[in-house]
Formats: C-alpha cells, structure tokens, sequence
C-alpha cells in the first residue's frame, strides 16, 4: 500500500509532534505531508528523516515566525495535496489535517488531539485571552471561527476511522461530529523518565506560561503558604505577570534542559498541574518518576492520575476547581495522605502510556482497519 502520512504546522517538538514521531516509526514508508514545516535542524530527529511536502503557506511572508496568523487559510492549504495515488491516509489532527481530500477508494484514519477547541467550546476563552472579544475585530474573528466550524464538521465526513488521545477527547469528537472514536493514549516517553524513591521538601510545576496552562494560579495559591517551597520551570507570554506574583518561596527557574526538569521530576515531592488538558503528558512524566501529582480533576489528567479514594495506592489528588482555595486544600489532602503514595506503584501505573504500548495499539488499529477496508472493497466488486 501507498501511505501518506497527514501533519499541521511542525515548528517544535511538543504532544502532537510526539505522536507523529510514532507514527513514522510505525509506517516508515510512509510519505509525509504538513501545512508548514518550520522545525529547526537542531530539533528534527523525531521526523526521522523525513522532508515533509509542504503547501503554499510555507512560502508566504512573514509565514516562518507568524503561520498562525494564515489560520484561515490553512483548510484551503490542506486540500491542496493531491492524496490520489495513496491508498491509506494517516491523519494526525489538532486543527486541520483530518480536512485532507480523500476519494471512496482510500481509507483514512485520523488521530485527533481535540477538534480546533478554540472554534468550539474554547472560543469565548481565545477571544478573550487574544484581545478579539470587542469590537469590530471581535466579530470579524466570530465570524472566521463560525466558518471554520462549518468546514470541520463537513471534513469529518472524510475519516473512515477516529482514533481519540482520551475518553475525554472521545466525547469532544462524539459532541462535535456526531462521531464515534476509539481511544488511544498518546506515546510518553516513561523510559527517560527513571524512578526516584527517595523525595525533597518541595512541589514543582512545568508548563508553557500561557492563560490555559494556570500557571499563575499554582504560583499565587503556594505565594500564600510561604512554608512550602515551589519550583516553576517553563517561559512564555505570561512569564511576567507570573514573576509579578511569586513570593520568595517560589523559585522561577524559566525554560530548562531536558535534564534539569528530569531532576526536579524526580525529586519533588509532588507534581502540580492546573489545566484542563486534553491528555497531559508532564503529569505521566511527573509518575514515571514516582512522583505523585496534584491535578485539576478535569480532562485528560482524570484518565491518568488515580486520586485519593479511587484505590488503595494512589498516584495523586484532584482539586475540583481552578481557585487558590481549591488548589490548596489538595495540597492540605496531599500532604494528610504522604504516606500512601508509593513511587514505585506510581511508576508502574505511568508504564501503561509507553511508547511501545502506543506503537503496539495503533499498529493493530490500523491494521484492523485495513482487513476491514480491503475486505468491503471485495464484497462491493
């Protein structure tokens, strides 16, 4: 069979760039195609080899550092590919790539990360968070988000087969497309992430320091308690409203090395994560280490954190809302409960998300899918 393999915009290495990595390994005849590819040299071995064909937006001015400001292009950009000599189409979609052209004689099987969430039930937050919520400009932007709504539920017409990153994940694609999905959990590299039993007096958080993420809602909350000590690694566009908040507990370390937040994963005492995630790949990392995790309890992080009362060794304790007051008493839980939290059954329940289990799943997905396809393609001749 020919392959082609379907990404977005490839500029970093981060969750959906994680998941087209394994893909590769899985089908690695497979051709490549993506809206833009902007990865530097440096960062490119997860596409093992790989020269994406790219569309027009690649060349378009300003595309290598401002590609997202062509968001509405990009439908059009992915309908350009000429798909017509593949046979199966490997789609891996968290905006557009599922929208690629397919004909009744290809199979296309799509993992989706989320539908656009900022066109669906995320949108009232990203026009607030990009100033696009007053204002002539704020309806413009409505009505380029109604477009885009219009155009991925029409495009989803054109997947034979949904893969889901998460339960939670499935249900968004059930709302939004009236479809069906199966789940399987996104590859995290638990390998690299080695145990670590014994633990150090203090919490640690890692995240891009964008509005979703919270971080300034971990950093305000532990201001408050100056007896516990914080370390926040990570940068981004609300890095300065975040130095403004911390108090002298909180050490703000910024964007590190693999190998620094490894070992400030390893020794904490326990992970805090504030977002609502569609899967959530550092609180995985965070237990791969044996590190409990104080999670909101929406989202991915319900799928892979096993919080107090849920079972006898627990990985973590939820917070049912983004509130200092919340956050901190699952800290108060946290820190009642220490001593039923075993780093090496939290490991082993972070094993379950490898990289291998995906590459496993995903291939006997697909093959599946194929057997099928191939065998409905025989009975209609």
């Amino acid at each position: 069979m020919k392959i082609a393999i379907i990404a977005e915009w490839l500029s970093t290495y981060a969750g959906s760039e994680r998941i087209l990595e394994q893909i590769i390994a899985c089908f690695p005849e497979a051709d490549v195609f993506a809206v833009v590819d902007f990865v530097p040299e440096a960062e490119r071995a997860f596409l093992q080899g790989k020269r994406p064909v790219t569309s027009f937006i690649q060349n378009l001015p300003f595309a290598r550092k401002h590609f997202r400001n062509y968001l509405t292009l990009m439908p059009l950009a992915v309908e350009q590919f000429d798909l017509s000599g593949y046979d199966l189409i490997l789609s891996n979609s968290h905006a557009m790539a599922k929208g690629v052209i397919v004909g009744p004689d290809q199979l296309h099987v799509s993992t989706v990360c989320s539908p656009m969430r900022y066109a669906w039930d995320l949108q009232y937050q990203y026009l607030r968070e990009t100033g696009l919520d007053s204002r002539w400009l704020g309806w413009v932007a409505r009505y380029g988000l109604h477009r885009l709504r219009l155009w991925d539920v029409r495009t989803s017409l054109g997947v034979d087969e949904f893969i889901a990153i998460s339960g939670f994940i499935r249900r968004r694609i059930q709302r939004v497309y009236g479809r069906d999905s199966s789940v399987i959990y996104p590859p995290v590299d638990v390998d690299a992430f080695t145990l670590q039993t014994e633990k150090a007096d203090y919490y640690v958080t890692a995240s891009r320091m964008v509005p979703y993420k919270r971080m300034d809602l971990i950093v305000e909350a532990f201001s408050t308690t100056p007896e516990r000590r914080l370390v926040v690694i990570g940068d981004g566009l609300e890095a300065h409203k975040i130095r403004q908040l911390a108090g002298p507990n909180v050490e703000l370390l910024g964007h590190q090395p693999f190998a620094v937040l490894r070992e400030h994963l390893q020794h904490a005492k326990a992970f805090v994560f504030a977002a609502e995630e569609d899967f959530g790949i550092l609180p995985v990392e965070a237990q791969a280490c044996g590190t409990p995790v104080i999670a909101y309890g929406k989202g991915g992080a319900r799928e892979t954190v096993i919080g107090l009362g849920m079972a006898e060794r627990p990985t973590g304790v939820f917070f049912g809302e983004q509130s200092v007051e919340s956050l901190l008493a699952a800290v108060d839980a946290f820190e009642s409960a220490c001593g039923r939290f075993d780093p090496v059954a939290i490991r082993k329940h972070a094993e379950q998300f490898s990289v291998s289990r995906f590459r496993s799943e995903y291939t006997a997905f697909v093959e599946k899918a194929v057997a099928e396809w191939r065998n409905r393609s025989a009975l209609e001749r």
